[in-house]
């Protein structure tokens, strides 16, 4: 949706350089950013520096940062711990890459399989889009099935496969979620073989299961849609029931959850183990990564050690002998000490409470403001991430962000841009360890004043 001109006025004063540079961008690079995500109207932010809680842009402008690359920074920017492990790394190895096995991509998958339930074993990739897309062939394959289910308004990445009903809200005939495709150039086969569930509804989820349960090679989910709309525990727990009682592996997306809601993401928290677990973001410590983690009966089909691999010259045997996984740069060395140093920091004693706490003080505080301004609004999430609903109505509740007041959410987020609180427009809020008490209260004296000038 577009924002009217005159809300953008003086964000276009203040940003003359980024514009710059939006500009030049839009020459060399479609739509001038890398990633469609990064875009938003007039022109996206163009950051210079950061450090801690804190973003500098290159018109000097400083902002405290809860986007956070979209949650993947845990510790913040720049934490000394990262710099020091990665900066060791390359001083042991003297190489940032050596394409070969080596000790920390062991070592960080013996931590994945002693914090998360339901891992046996741990496979690595450079993104947690090749996760998800790892973990539905893994799964496809050990079931024998190539249709998937997943939930209206849950994003897996940007490939084929899962750019079906990521938009949540259109329904069918009979109220069951629509089939829709979400892109361009994508095959009437996926629309075909997708199953679309409603997220914490049971009743309609059972249908449809029922209904599809003999040709479906997988199940995946946010099991916190978005990282900030929670489950209901029963609709996980019924959902693990079904699928083991059909032998249908059940895929949980924590690439947004993963040591963002604990140490063993939403399943430690809710209970609920998946078969096959695909990880992102905060586990490469601001690092690009991944890593699909599961049962082992299900990962070995990958393993290359019986029957070699596509790629082996001279290899005798079938493509079809063994699963097929890859990528030069999987379980990168200086990935994995990043990781490992953010996890080694997330152990600490106390320090999953302390973030917990200036997100939950930071939602009460939001919440009063708005309240005592009289403008309609409450947060959602859970842990550490959460996001603003504003309602057209004071007093309506919705589980959906979609069916807010999309114009006056926006109005307040470019408000908050002046103030100096950066949050892409409409996205979620994530705090990190560098999120302190005083930063918070920071945040909510400028909060107020943001709420001040919408109104």
């Amino acid at each position: 949706m577009k924002v009217k001109a005159d809300l953008h006025h003086r964000f276009i004063e203040k940003t003359a350089a980024s514009r710059q540079w939006f500009e030049r961008a839009q020459k060399v690079i479609p739509g001038g950013v890398t990633a469609n995500i990064k875009y938003f109207d007039p022109y996206p932010l163009v950051m210079a520096s950061g450090s801690g809680a804190r973003l500098i842009d290159t018109d000097g402008n400083r902002y405290i940062d809860y986007n956070l690359c979209y949650g993947a920074l845990m510790l913040g920017h720049g934490h000394p711990v990262i710099q020091k492990a990665v900066n060791e790394q390359w001083d042991q190895m003297g190489t940032t890459v050596t394409g070969t096995p080596h000790y920390l991509e062991v070592e960080m998958a013996e931590k994945l399989v002693s914090l998360y339930p339901g891992m046996d074993q741990v496979r690595f990739t450079n993104s947690g889009l090749e996760a998800t897309m790892f973990a539905l062939r893994l799964a496809t394959a050990w079931r024998g099935r190539n249709t998937i289910a997943k939930c209206s308004g849950h994003y897996h990445g940007g490939y084929d496969q899962v750019l079906v009903s990521v938009q949540q809200g259109e329904v069918d005939e009979n109220g069951f979620p629509a089939v829709t495709a979400d892109s361009k150039g994508l095959s009437a086969y996926w629309r075909e073989n997708t199953v679309v569930l409603p997220f914490n509804d049971w009743e309609r989820t059972e249908a449809l299961l029922i209904r599809n349960h003999e040709r479906l090679g997988a199940v995946i989910l946010e099991p916190v849609q978005s990282g900030f709309l929670p489950p209901e525990r029963d609709y996980l727990l019924r959902l693990r029931e079904f699928t083991t009682l059909y032998g249908i592996p059940l895929i949980f997306d924590e690439v947004k959850t993963g040591f963002r809601l604990g140490l063993s993401g939403a399943q430690g928290r809710y209970g609920v183990i998946p078969d096959l677990t695909a990880l992102g973001k905060v586990l490469g410590g601001g690092f690009p990564v991944g890593a699909v983690g599961g049962r082992q009966e299900i990962m070995e089909i990958c393993s290359p050690t019986e029957k070699g691999d596509i790629l082996t010259l001279g290899r005798s045997g079938h493509g079809e002998d063994v699963l097929f996984h890859s990528g030069t740069y999987n379980g990168h060395p200086s990935v994995m000490a990043a990781g490992m140093a953010t996890i080694r920091v997330l152990e600490e004693p106390g320090v999953y409470e302390r973030v917990e706490q200036e997100a939950f003080f930071l939602r009460q505080g939001m919440e009063e403001i708005l309240d005592r301004h009289g403008v309609p609004g409450y947060t959602m999430g859970d842990g550490t991430i959460f996001n603003l609903v504003m309602p057209t109505d004071k007093g309506y509740r919705s589980t959906n962000l979609l069916q807010g007041d999309k114009t006056l959410r926006q109005r307040l987020d470019f408000a908050l841009l002046e103030e100096g609180i950066y949050l892409k427009p409409m996205s979620r809020f994530s705090l990190s360890t560098a999120h302190t008490h005083e930063v918070v209260k920071e945040t909510l004296t400028l909060f107020e004043e943001g709420v001040k000038k919408i109104k």
